[in-house]
Formats: C-alpha cells, sequence, structure tokens
C-alpha cells in the first residue's frame, strides 16, 4: 500500500506558489456543498463582490475560473479573438511569448512588439504600433514572471483614448494582491491573474474580470468561443443572475480563495501594498550590500518578484539545490534566454515577511561563499535590518 503523504513545510521564496495562510488550508477542510447548492451560490457572490474591490473595478464578469493563471490567460484571449482579428502582443519575457502563441491558434492577424527581456515598453514604442496596425486587442504583462519587470500603464489611457475599439487586455498574474492595480482607472478591458502567487492561496483558480466592452464583443462574436470550458457566455450564465449549470466548480478550492480574499480585506490594500513594498527594498539593500545585482533598472522593478544577476563562477543549480535541501528555502531560476543568469526571488503575499527577507540573505551568503564569492560576512543581512530599521 502506498503510504500517506506528508510533505515537507517549505518556505516558498519563488516565483510560486507562495506559502499558504493557514486559515486558508483550514477553509479547504469545510464540509462539501453542491456547486448549485445555495450556500455556494453565495460564496461565488461574495467572491464576485472582494475581487471587484482588488480589481479596482465595477465589472459585472468578474469570476474565478476553474483552473490555473494559464487558464485565465487562455480565456481572456480565446474568448475576445475571432480569426482574422488584428491582435497585437508586447513580448518581453516567457508570458508575453505565451500569449502570442495562444492568440496565434485562435488564427488572429497577430503582430507582436519586443522589448528586451528585462526591460519595460516604453509607450512611444506600443503608440507608433497601435497607430500602423489599428489593433483590436492589445495585450501586455503588467507583471512579468520570467523577468521581473512591472509595466506601468497608468498613462495607457490617455495614449488609447484614441482607439476607442481597441481592448487593452492585461496578464497580473504577479501583481495582482501586491501591486496596485486599478482596472477602470486604467481603460483596462480584461485582466486575469492566479490565486497562487500575491494571493497567497493554493494553484487552480484563475480570477478573471471583463469590461462591458469586452462582454459586447463576446456577445457579438460571429463564430463560437473555440473553447467550451472556458467560453465567458456560458460561464457568465452560471455566475450571473441564471445560475446555469456549466461545469461542477472546485467547490474547496473556491472556499480557500474566499478566506484568502477576507485576509486581504481584512489587511487593506493599502497597508498590504505597502507590505510587499518595504520588504523588497529591504532584500534590494541586502542583495546589493552583498555585491550582488539586480537585473531590473530600479523604477521597473517587481515588489512580489526580485530577480538577482548570477555572477560569473556561481553554479546556479547548485546553489538552489543547497538552498532547498540544507536550508529547506524555494528559490526559481530564470527561464528561456535568462536561465541560468538570474534568480527569482518571491516575496508574496503570505511569504512577503521581514523574517524570510533576514533568512534568505543569510543562507544566500552562506551558500555563495561555499563557492568562493567573496561576501562581507552578514553583509546583507545587516543592511537589510538597517533598512526596516529605519523604515518601520
Amino acid at each position: 500500500m502506498v503510504r500517506e503523504f506528508h510533505p515537507p513545510a517549505r518556505i516558498l521564496m519563488g516565483p510560486g506558489p507562495s506559502n499558504v495562510d493557514p486559515r486558508v488550508l483550514l477553509a479547504m477542510a469545510k464540509p462539501l456543498v453542491g456547486h448549485l447548492d445555495p450556500e455556494f451560490i453565495q460564496v461565488m457572490n461574495n467572491l464576485s463582490a472582494l475581487l471587484g474591490q482588488m480589481f479596482g473595478t465595477r465589472n459585472d464578469l468578474t469570476i474565478s475560473i476553474s483552473g490555473t493563471g494559464t487558464s485565465g490567460m487562455e480565456a481572456a484571449l480565446v474568448n475576445v479573438i475571432e480569426p482574422g482579428d488584428r491582435v497585437l502582443v508586447c513580448i518581453n519575457g516567457f508570458f508575453g511569448e505565451r500569449m502570442a502563441d495562444i492568440a496565434g491558434r485562435c488564427d488572429a492577424n497577430l503582430r507582436t512588439l519586443s522589448a528586451p527581456w528585462g526591460q519595460a515598453f516604453d509607450l512611444a514604442m506600443i503608440e507608433k504600433e497601435l497607430r500602423a496596425f489599428h489593433p483590436r486587442v492589445l495585450a501586455i504583462v503588467h507583471a512579468e514572471t520570467s523577468t521581473g519587470v512591472l509595466q506601468p500603464l497608468e498613462d495607457f489611457p490617455k495614449m488609447l483614448k484614441d482607439f476607442p475599439d481597441t481592448l487593452l487586455l492585461v496578464d497580473a498574474v504577479t501583481s495582482f494582491g501586491g501591486l496596485p492595480l486599478r482596472i477602470d482607472e486604467w481603460g483596462i478591458d480584461i485582466c486575469y491573474s492566479g490565486t497562487q502567487k500575491c494571493l497567497s492561496c493554493p494553484p487552480g483558480l484563475a480570477p478573471i474580470t471583463f469590461s462591458p466592452k469586452a462582454v459586447e464583443k463576446i456577445k457579438n462574436r460571429t463564430k463560437k468561443v473555440q473553447s467550451l470550458y472556458l467560453d465567458m457566455n456560458m460561464l457568465g450564465k452560471y455566475w450571473g443572475s441564471d445560475r446555469t449549470y456549466h461545469h461542477t466548480a472546485p467547490v474547496s478550492m473556491n472556499y480557500a480563495l474566499l478566506e484568502a480574499l477576507r485576509i486581504i480585506d481584512e489587511e487593506g490594500l493599502a497597508k498590504r501594498y505597502e507590505r510587499h513594498r518595504r520588504n523588497h527594498l529591504a532584500l534590494v539593500q541586502g542583495i546589493e550590500a552583498m555585491g550582488l545585482k539586480m537585473l531590473v533598472a530600479k523604477p521597473h522593478r517587481l515588489w512580489s518578484l526580485n530577480t538577482v544577476s548570477i555572477p560569473d563562477g556561481i553554479d546556479d543549480g547548485q546553489v538552489r539545490k543547497t538552498l532547498l535541501e540544507e536550508y529547506n528555502l524555494e528559490i526559481g531560476g530564470g527561464l528561456g534566454v535568462l536561465k541560468g543568469k538570474i534568480w527569482r526571488v518571491g516575496l508574496m503575499g503570505y511569504s512577503s515577511s521581514q523574517a524570510n527577507v533576514l533568512y534568505f540573505l543569510t543562507v544566500l551568503e552562506e551558500t555563495i561563499r561555499e563557492q568562493g564569492f567573496e561576501v562581507p560576512k552578514g553583509s546583507g543581512a545587516s543592511a537589510a535590518r538597517e533598512f526596516y530599521a529605519k523604515n518601520s
């Protein structure tokens, strides 16, 4: 017989998942009800309301999709793209590439705009493509998980005022719940995320929201959405007043998300954002004190996902193996062109704490010193403690 499984209690500081609040784990152990039970319908109503607050939107179609963040990405794209639609995808990392892949599978008239991995897009560059191409959909990543880049979106409404037919589609998988996100104020039409990052909920659901303009596009399609499972015309009826059966929702996962959102509501978004910002800055202070460098320029660094350039002569795989096996701590390596060149260090949700920052800096120092990298003893943790003392 297979023995009972007891997974290790890791310190999760990679690109996701993040550690989960014990309250969320307990919520998953609550009794099941049917996915059309009046009690579960109330859970769905509460989820929509709390997600709307976090997204900063009044959109009626604001739900959690039964699937991971990638299902959110796919749902966002397949619903608003029909064959031949002009779609402009901005690519400065792995997940921009994935959006372009999905758009191509939708037989879009696809054009891509590229920026170096580790850099944000200049608005003038995007506006030039908009004027030349007039896309039906403009897709961009707010928080690029593969590089740690934050793409500013505050000025997009001004840029898009001359393109009223263009839908703005945004990937917020690694920013939602950890950095400000204002859907209505920034003119975002479709936005999706995942539960396992800054929400500190297990992976398995994808929060998503569609503006009235996006909903109108979906309703007026000339062809059915290519995915039955992700068709918002059908999902909207399940989450809306009709409550028409669509699929058996993962009841326990929705309990978990509801509890995670309740925890965020109790903390308050402003305080939560400040916690993520403060821990990020302390980590950067410690990294630089150790003689290491950040990949991303200061104005465009994510607070939730920090990318550290790996020094010459340091074995990436061995460092991450040592951290995991000897210190029970997980960080991520690079993807694509950044494989072997960066470490991805998550400070997301429940994992974004002063204790984790100090522990990571301490054990990273020990690990790279073993490989011959000269680091002043205790320099990283000391610099972070000094930052915390000055910014309490």
